[in-house]
């Protein structure tokens, strides 16, 4: 009998459910959109019914689409949960929302981060949850309700308030509330979790004024959660044997098992994260120290950096100065020119992440000449993605003394050929391309399943077959490095003014 695996990948938009064999390949898929509200300039919400509701809609298309085809439901076996981070819930002992969740992208922190700052706790905050004080980060926009909203205050302060990121709602919604947990990746990208002892920082909430805080249980990702039918989709509940955040997600489905083994997510942005094995590596550089994903009697640790730009850059290229009609063509249009004659883009449309952080510079086109044309700017933009992944794999390798083993890449720039190539060729080692969009569902379904027994081990899952496409360094790489190096200089003088 084929077993399945149901995950699902609640993201910010909208939420996957996927139902995989155990193959690894993709049985049926179903997406459900999900609203985000912005009261004020800077703010970002969304309706915790509406986010639990957005997983039942995708699970019944998809438990439909399986159905069509011949699947039967019984041979569902477990199900994973990869989730949007940061954003969270604060719900009462009823179980009913006390606000309205606040997602990641919310910057209604920032003055509390200011003085967060200049209160001299940024170094003890880093020292134990391996983050920086950044509105990014769930807590210190959970501060700002404690402050502002009396509501959320009053049931803080008396022990009545039950704090959790969309994984835990969710598990508390799928169970009818018997269960209350999150696993180390969510937990982690809070501010409250001390991710040497693996628990919740006691020091750290008294600070933030939080101690009263009621927290879930922190497990291993890969962990026995509870069970769920779905309120009823399934003819019986089955176990959900995972929960992780969706970039960790990615990075174990995109089979970053050991130290050296990197992904990156590339899309709007990216994400970037380096598996550092079994112990904590503390950056120098600009990154963070994470949890990347754990199991059983095992925690692998990660080195994450955030790009701010990429893909938007090729959007901003098309929509608001027309250089061509489709993100498709700038392949084409790059490779019909053999270099870039000198121009460089600088692309801090919102700032400069990782490695550099510096978040008030702003974008520039340098090296033009009467010989420019948009054939020149287009290979730059397309140049600039991989060149700032390059200078946030070199501070990684900085950081951990670690040499990249391979980069696994997700996201739509990677039908770029000629993005593929640069990088590979600037990160002289192979670049691998999975071949699978629904990536963070996948990493969801293999902790799942090594929990279930559907998969025996981590090698099992290495040995499964899929359409990867792997991208070697060639014959450009002196003119790559060499560009590179230009472009460096190019991003110091921009950021220097």
């Amino acid at each position: 009998m084929q077993q399945y695996i149901l995950a699902i990948d609640q993201g910010t938009s909208g939420t996957k459910s996927v139902l995989f064999n155990s193959r690894g390949e993709i049985a049926a898929k179903a997406t459900a959109p999900l609203a985000s509200y912005f009261p004020q300039v800077g703010f970002v919400e969304q309706q915790p019914e509406e986010i639990y509701q957005s997983v039942l809609n995708s699970v019944r298309a998809c438990l439909q689409n399986f159905t069509e085809i011949g699947g039967n439901p019984k041979d569902i076996v477990a199900c994973g949960i990869s989730n949007q981070r940061e954003t969270f819930v604060v719900w009462d002992k009823a179980g009913a929302p006390l606000s309205n969740a606040v997602v990641w992208q919310c910057k209604r922190s920032v003055e509390v981060c200011e003085r967060l700052k200049k209160a001299g706790i940024e170094p003890e905050v880093t020292s134990r949850t391996g983050l920086i004080i950044d509105p990014y980060f769930s807590g210190t926009k959970l501060i700002w309700l404690h402050e502002r909203d009396q509501r959320v205050k009053e049931a803080i302060d008396s022990g009545n308030a039950y704090f959790g990121t969309v994984d835990a709602w969710l598990l508390f919604k799928m169970t009818h509330g018997q269960r209350y947990a999150t696993d180390y990746t969510n937990a982690c990208r809070t501010l409250f979790f001390n991710i040497n002892d693996l628990c919740w920082d006691a020091y750290l909430l008294e600070q933030f004024g939080l101690s009263r805080l009621n927290l879930p249980e922190p497990h291993p990702s890969s962990y026995p959660y509870g069970a769920t039918d779905f309120d009823g989709l399934l003819p019986a509940p089955i176990p959900i044997s995972a929960m992780i955040g969706d970039s960790h997600a990615a990075a174990f489905g995109e089979g970053c098992f050991i130290s050296g083994t990197a992904k990156a997510t590339l899309g709007t942005g990216s994400s970037i994260m380096m598996n550092t094995g079994s112990q904590r590596v503390n950056s120098q550089t600009g990154m963070v120290s994470t949890i990347c994903w754990s199991a059983k009697d095992r925690v692998d640790y990660a080195l994450e950096g955030i790009i701010v730009t990429c893909g938007a850059t090729i959007v901003w290229l098309r929509d608001q100065l027309g250089l061509f009609e489709h993100s498709r063509d700038t392949e084409a249009i790059a490779r019909s020119v053999p270099d870039n004659q000198g121009v460089h883009i600088v692309p801090a449309f919102s700032g400069m992440g990782a490695p550099h952080w510096k978040m008030d510079a702003k974008a520039a086109i340098v090296g033009l000449t009467f010989g420019t044309n948009k054939h020149h700017v287009v290979r730059a933009a397309l140049e600039s993605i991989p060149f700032q992944i390059k200078d946030v794999i070199a501070a990684m390798e900085t950081d951990s003394g670690l040499k990249l083993q391979a980069l696994n890449v997700d996201g739509g720039i990677t039908a770029n050929q000629f993005v593929m190539q640069t990088l590979t060729d600037l990160l002289d080692t192979p670049v691998v391309n999975i071949g699978i969009e629904e990536v963070s569902a996948l990493g969801a379904a293999y902790l799942a399943g090594l929990e279930s027994g559907v998969f025996a081990n981590i090698e099992a899952l290495q040995a499964l077959s899929k359409n990867m496409k792997t991208f070697t360094p060639g014959t450009e790489q002196a003119r790559v490095l060499k560009e590179h190096e230009a472009w460096e200089k190019d991003v110091k003088h921009a950021l220097s003014r």
